[in-house]
């Protein structure tokens, strides 16, 4: 099977070489008012990770749904290793062998991470009763195959996105697997566990499954696919063999546009205003924070996850009590308790999160923006919806917000116009302190292009912004200086020009010596 795929890697052939596991053929599927699929055809082979890319809103979901049995196909037709393939619904489809990991989650937070990976298929006793014991072992060896130490009992409410995301796949491997469908897998995995991963997913390609991966990281997809199909405005715009095609290439087939992820040679002068002034700092789990923003300034936070740099910004923004230490806007010390006070001193904070902890995704662009700015749009206790309009108007204008119109319900627009919605909010606020957590977060590239250039004419304007970013590639081309955490202290400082990945992974990578036993061989 190796060798079939090494084949199909490197040398064209015709597709009809190996008959596939999964082949689409003109494939259209219409939802009120929208095209979602447009005569989609392509086929992905045993052994074969099969990379899917295109912009939010390109029909990759849509696709990806179809072949899971949550949707139907209004025309075309499938097949699975060469029989109709047709499922009613998602267990139609399970019983068929094929399993997805959801980009959104598919888990219930209060049940435990073995009812989760065999919920609606639990092992039963003699009597109809669950084997939770058995349930419990045949989890933990799941999740040891993934390079996983968790305790199976451990409810999902405690775990963080990675883990969830680690018990999702762990979820879809439970079962008989013939075809695999990953999207974006790797959104909340730390380096490492991202690298795992690939290994689980060679391994079991070399075991003849077939995998589809859905992913907006096209360096991932160079690293583990052998080819890719790329979907723009629900039609296919090309299918390349990864060795005979190259990054931009594809974002061409994607957006029909050129980008640039280059980083940006502006800086900062060197006596530019100090905004932001972090000294000592100490809220569990961080340990020992210390940094400077200047205005004008992109200085991003990098370290692994679970290294403390949310919870820093979550101290920084009185939303996670600070034991000790000092927190200075423009060389005032602030003791914020709450988000409220941390606004009034001229801080703003873009969550991780932005479907939990940013948006009110049943409500309208123009609310979500003016939520966080009624004394803007309001006398006294009433709302002039002159001006939510025109606040909410000059928010899409400003930052190319793609939508039919102000009122459209968040919940409907892509990752990418979502973030800018919520960025929106903040920038109406006029902050002198902005901070970003994961800006580009399951965005598209050419959203991510979008995000990268509002950031930077943000700094231009004087802002000073502290991103955190598990991106190193984001982290070097849109930072001008990097703060690097690791378990939950600040080890050092690069400037970006001099930076590359190797060295920030290095001084994120935790020592053997602690912060504590530092101190105490400095004492």
């Amino acid at each position: 099977m190796s060798e079939r795929i090494e084949q199909i890697r490197h040398v064209p052939q015709p597709l009809g070489a190996v008959m596939p596991r999964l082949s689409v053929q003109h494939v259209t599927k219409i939802f009120p008012g929208v095209v979602a699929l447009d005569d989609v055809s392509f086929e992905v082979l045993p052994g074969e990770i099969h990379a899917m890319v295109g912009e939010n809103g390109a029909g990759k979901s849509t696709l990806m749904h179809i072949i899971a049995g949550v949707h139907s196909p209004d025309r075309g037709e499938m097949t699975l290793d060469g029989l109709p393939y047709l499922p009613e619904d998602e267990k139609a489809a399970q019983k068929a062998g094929i399993a997805m990991v959801f980009q959104e989650g598919s888990l219930f937070p209060p049940l435990s991470i073995a009812e989760n990976i065999f919920a609606g298929r639990q092992p039963v006793k003699p009597g109809g009763r669950i084997d939770f014991s058995t349930m419990r072992t045949q989890s933990r060896e799941l999740l040891r195959d993934l390079g996983v130490d968790l305790n199976p009992s451990t409810p999902v409410a405690d775990l963080s996105p990675s883990q969830r995301q680690l018990v999702e796949i762990a979820k879809a491997l439970s079962q008989k697997v013939r075809l695999l469908i990953l999207d974006e897998p790797t959104s909340s995995l730390t380096i490492s566990e991202a690298r795992h991963l690939f290994d689980v997913l060679r391994h079991l390609a070399e075991r003849g499954v077939a995998i589809i991966y859905v992913s907006h990281r096209l360096a991932e997809v160079f690293e583990i696919a052998h080819r890719v199909t790329v979907l723009k405005d629900g039609k296919v715009t090309g299918v390349r063999q990864i060795g005979m095609t190259t990054p931009d290439e594809l974002i061409s087939l994607e957006v029909g546009r050129e980008l640039s992820f280059d980083p940006d040679t502006a800086r900062a002068p060197a006596n530019a205003p100090l905004i932001l002034e972090v000294e000592n700092l100490v809220a569990p789990p961080v340990k020992h924070a210390s940094l400077k923003v200047r205005a004008g300034e992109i200085v991003c936070l990098a370290g692994l996850v679970g290294a403390g740099r949310t919870e820093l910004c979550e101290a920084i923004f009185g939303v996670r009590q600070r034991t000790t230490g000092k927190v200075c806007i423009e060389g005032v010390e602030i003791f914020p308790k709450h988000a409220m006070e941390a606004m009034q001193a001229g801080i703003g904070m873009v969550p991780e999160d932005r479907r939990e902890a940013g948006l009110f995704l049943a409500m309208s662009i123009a609310a979500n923006v003016t939520v966080g700015n009624l004394e803007k749009v309001s006398k006294g206790a009433v709302i002039i919806n002159k001006e939510v309009e025109r606040l909410a108007k000059d928010s899409v204008e400003r930052l190319k917000i793609v939508t039919p119109g102000i009122d459209r319900e968040v919940m409907f627009l892509s990752g990418g116009n979502q973030q800018k919605v919520l960025l929106a909010r903040w920038l109406a606020r006029k902050p002198k302190l902005l901070i970003v957590d994961e800006p580009t977060r399951g965005v598209d590239v050419g959203a991510k292009a979008d995000l990268y250039a509002i950031l930077r004419n943000l700094a231009k304007e004087g802002v000073a912004l502290l991103v955190v970013s598990s991106d190193l590639p984001e982290v070097l081309a849109l930072a001008h200086r990097i703060v690097v955490m690791s378990e939950g202290v600040t080890v050092g400082e690069l400037d970006a020009r001099q930076a590359d990945e190797i060295t920030i992974l290095q001084m994120a990578t935790p020592k053997s010596n602690s912060f504590e036993q530092n101190q105490a061989a400095r004492a």
